[in-house]
């Protein structure tokens, strides 16, 4: 006969006086073995260490910093362009920051122009420094390599938010998911070719992650519900507004047969300027990424069909969860932390744009983002909101 559950709470992990206890040692013993001090035999440290391991012991960081007043500095390393979807990231970072300042928590913040320029000096700098932590976009991952694992061998962990890195160790990536991202742009914009057409496809730059799967995404669903679709050009503009322009005119001059333009990065008004240049603003379906209000207008005269939000207020706000957790309460986040990405349409753009301003009239003229974005403070990794509500 199967015994039946206990209706009890599950017990609490053990603290040191439950393994002085069960070793009839003092707590002042087990408090040398945990924290490596001086005064007790390799013996008695070992016996232990053990023991704390069995009883499922973890220290408690928080009151340990606070009692010490201990400061822990954990580095950002992002991106200045694109402003209009980085900004929102530091901004998520800093709005959970702000909430762990009285434990000693204190953000460094390096910036360098763009995904894939500059980023490799801005981490060689931040190892110089006193970090236990950092907070990363690693746009060309292979580049980056050597000194994530560099990190990794003096016990800095890293969080990679927007984009991965997965050849190279880091603690945990926050990221929507890339290739859901350019899934739905296939089957969207299948739709709304009626299955027939050819698309330009305006990315960032292949060698990252995220700009890669996205496109795989996208060719993947094209390839296989919608066969009449092709991609007939692919242009990595290095999210720079002149050289998305320039390559842009000249991809749409190559394919005067055009019907449909994805745009899978934040950098999407210089592709609107050369759509209408070219004459051909609100006269092919133009999917778009992220939201801002730069991009509004756009949505709300139709000359864009949809954009796919990638939350980046709320990957900022996890990712520091992530890593703070991690330091200061020693949770391990999940390997990935993926978050499911939203469709903003011309019917649902005003729900978006209004929650947008009230946040930012809340925050006191803070870069605004929809407030079903907003974590809980203290929350685990899965009850932040996946949707809007």
């Amino acid at each position: 006969m199967p015994r039946p559950k206990s209706s009890r709470p599950r017990a609490r992990p053990a603290g040191i006086r439950e393994i002085a206890r069960s070793l009839r040692v003092s707590i002042g013993t087990v408090d040398r073995a945990l924290h490596d001090r001086p005064g007790i035999s390799a013996k008695t440290r070992t016996r232990i260490l053990e023991r704390a391991k069995e009883l499922g012991y973890r220290p408690n960081l928080a009151a340990r910093f606070l009692s010490s007043r201990k400061q822990v500095r954990i580095g950002v390393n992002l991106p200045r362009e694109i402003a209009s979807f980085w900004d929102l990231i530091r901004d998520g970072i800093a709005d959970v920051a702000r909430s762990s300042e009285t434990n000693g928590v204190r953000i460094v913040h390096r910036s360098y122009p763009r995904l894939g320029e500059g980023e490799v000096e801005a981490l060689e700098q931040a190892l110089k420094d006193d970090l236990q932590g950092l907070v990363i976009a690693p746009g060309r991952a292979d580049d980056l390599a050597p000194l994530m694992r560099k990190a990794a061998g003096r016990g800095i962990p890293l969080v990679c938010v927007n984009t991965d890195a997965p050849t190279a160790p880091h603690l945990a990536t926050v990221c929507v998911d890339s290739a859901v991202s350019g899934s739905l742009v296939g089957e969207l914009m299948g739709r709304f070719l009626g299955g027939r057409g050819r698309l330009v496809v305006v990315t960032g730059q292949l060698n990252t992650i995220d700009h890669a799967q996205k496109l795989e995404g996208v060719r993947n669903v094209i390839g296989e519900v919608w066969p009449g679709l092709e991609i007939a050009a692919v242009v990595e503009a290095h999210d720079d507004e002149t050289e998305a322009y320039q390559k842009c005119r000249e991809a749409l001059a190559s394919a005067p047969d055009a019907a449909g333009v994805y745009v899978s990065t934040a950098n999407s008004v210089p592709v609107m300027r050369a759509l209408d240049d070219r004459g051909l603003s609100g006269r092919i379906s133009v999917i778009t990424t992220d939201l801002f209000p730069a991009l509004a207008r756009f949505i709300e005269s139709g000359t864009v069909a949809a954009t796919i939000y990638q939350r980046p207020w709320v990957q900022g706000q996890i990712a520091f969860q992530a890593i703070y957790k991690f330091l200061v309460e020693g949770v391990r986040p999940p390997p990935v932390i993926r978050l499911s990405p939203h469709i903003v349409m011309r019917s649902n753009l005003s729900l978006f744009l209004e929650r947008m301003r009230s946040d930012k009239a809340r925050s006191g003229g803070q870069a605004g983002r929809p407030s079903g974005d907003r974590t809980r403070g203290g929350g685990s990794f899965a009850s932040y909101a996946d949707e809007i509500t």
